[in-house]
């Protein structure tokens, strides 16, 4: 199991080829895995951080679990030794991405980071806080998702950076070309989604209401 990422003690990482995978987590499933490791294989990673997210601003915080609850999911599912969970956004005291890599850049300056997103979130970037920025800060690795694949590549990012663009077939040089510089790459897709678990979970009975059914039923004469 690799060393978390603790900003005072940078020199860990040095010479690290790392993809960034942010986001809620809420909750973090096989799918998260299944890219973080195609993304290791494609851009030659030495590993991928799980940046777990206190509070996504795009999202409402209703339905959202704790942020401890959400790093333990995060780390049941990682399953992969050179897949690293952290909750280093709580302790930088950063809230946007743009803000999380600027300071992640400084604390880690000898380590190549790479942001690694699906093309769902390439699609409504235009949304996030000083955008611009995540792509000039550190190289970017997309990777297709159903159904948003046109709408990213037609978007406001692609064309803005479309000359930064690099051929799939060159992914492995990525970490280590100035950004700006992003690839979009095809990866097998994997069916889960935090979407869908989470309607899972919301049709699936509460063990404790079964029980408590159960008793008042025998109860009864």
């Amino acid at each position: 199991m690799m060393t978390p990422p603790n900003p005072r003690y940078g020199r860990i990482w040095d010479g690290c080829r790392v993809g960034l995978l942010g986001g809620s987590f809420n909750p973090a499933h096989a799918g998260h895995r299944h890219i973080s490791v195609e993304a290791m294989k494609r851009l030659g990673l030495d590993a991928v951080w799980w940046l777990v997210s206190p509070q996504n601003p795009l999202k409402s915080a209703d339905g959202m679990a704790p942020f401890a609850e959400r790093i333990e999911s995060a780390r049941r599912a990682a399953r992969h030794p050179r897949i690293v969970v952290t909750g280093i956004e709580a302790e930088l005291g950063t809230r946007y991405t743009a803000d999380t890599l600027e300071a992640l850049t400084a604390r880690f300056p000898r380590t190549e980071f790479v942001w690694l997103m699906g093309a769902d979130n390439l699609a409504q970037i235009r949304h996030w806080q000083h955008w611009t920025k995540i792509f000039t800060t550190v190289p970017v690795a997309v990777y297709d998702r159903p159904s948003y694949s046109l709408r990213a590549l037609s978007g406001l990012a692609a064309q803005r950076f479309a000359r930064a663009r690099i051929d799939q077939d060159h992914t492995r040089a990525l970490a280590g070309t100035a950004p700006p510089a992003w690839v979009f790459f095809l990866a097998k897709r994997h069916p889960a989604s935090a979407t869908a678990l989470r309607a899972a979970r919301r049709l699936r009975p509460d063990p404790a209401d079964a029980a408590s059914h159960k008793r008042r039923a025998a109860a009864q004469p």
